[in-house]
């Protein structure tokens, strides 16, 4: 039994999950409005709708042309901030964990930030740049609802060995680097859509992105072969990733191919919205990833005080600094 299951009581521990659940539930949900997010910029539906947060001064407008993926979008988004704000007072009501606390309100936030930003770019217009902007925001939305959920599995809150890092550079500040290498290309990515930088910078980021993601793989494999959870890790950033590069090779040969058209062409919306979601996907395993090196790996701080190296022992959430 690890501590997870000593400090709570058997009510508490159904809620705790209960509230795990709902947050990998948001999670999911997020995922549809970054779908439908790509699907209205696709389908060249973000000027579709002239007002907001009205859609032609109606709740309900006409279903035809670009409205109806402008306002699904709309629809999801407003399902998405209700279920960030049950999220944020279920946390306050049933954590104690500062950090939980910090992570849900600024969740929501967040939210609350996208639908301005999405409010201003339907009425000041400079889509090139707000809608950018709305595309970053999204991402970073989604990677903290994801690590919300993490931290409030019954995962992290049970015993787990403490591992030690004796490589260099450091697997943790790897695997941030790397986190914050995928954003950043994501962001460039947002930008060539959106016309705001061109094909090049994207293309320069994938590179980076690319030795970054490997590097950080073989270390992780390398020095943590025993530890089952890196593994995991390591193989889902590794898939997602790769996935990722073969939809945006994939959509970038199909653009070249309808370049005249290339609006209109179905297999093109459909492999870009797949290269958008393998984006976010890529970034929450790598987030994942991140939080696994966090919980399990003792910071080089421990391991500077004496902690013998390759030694593990059992330890809590709040013994591993995190």
């Amino acid at each position: 039994m690890g501590s997870f299951s000593y400090m709570m009581s058997p009510n508490q521990a159904q809620s705790s999950r209960g509230l795990y659940r709902f947050a990998v539930a948001t999670s999911w949900c997020t995922v549809l409005l970054l779908m439908a997010g790509a699907l209205v910029t696709n389908n060249n539906a973000g000027d579709s709708v002239p007002d907001w947060p009205l859609a032609y001064g109606r709740a309900i407008p006409p279903f035809v042309d670009g409205i109806r993926f402008e306002y699904a979008h709309r629809v999801i988004a407003g399902l998405v901030a209700v279920l960030t704000l049950i999220l944020a007072v279920w946390v306050v009501r049933a954590e104690r964990r500062p950090v939980a606390r910090h992570l849900s309100w600024s969740a929501f936030a967040l939210v609350i930030a996208q639908a301005a930003l999405g409010g201003f770019r339907v009425l000041a217009g400079y889509p090139d740049l707000s809608a950018t902007a709305h595309a970053t925001v999204a991402q970073i939305f989604f990677v903290m609802l994801v690590g919300l959920s993490i931290y409030l599995s019954p995962w992290w809150q049970s015993d787990q060995p403490q591992l030690d890092d004796s490589g260099a550079p450091p697997a943790r500040y790897l695997t941030v680097w790397t986190t914050a290498a995928i954003l950043v290309q994501i962001v460039l990515g947002a930008a060539f859509r959106h016309g705001a930088l061109g094909i090049v910078p994207h293309l320069v980021g994938a590179g980076v992105v690319t030795t970054l993601v490997v590097w950080t793989g073989r270390a992780v494999k390398n020095r943590f072969r025993q530890d089952r959870d890196l593994r995991r890790g390591v193989a889902l950033l590794h898939s997602f990733f790769g996935i990722q590069l073969l939809l945006g090779g994939a959509a970038w040969w199909e653009m070249r191919q309808v370049w005249d058209a290339v609006q209109s062409a179905p297999l093109y919306v459909l492999l870009t919205v797949a290269h958008v979601l393998g984006g976010a996907l890529t970034l929450a395993s790598s987030v994942l990833l991140t939080m696994y090196c966090f919980r399990l790996i003792r910071p080089a701080a421990a391991l500077a005080a004496g902690s013998p190296v390759g030694s593990s022992s059992k330890g809590s959430p709040q013994q591993a600094g995190v």
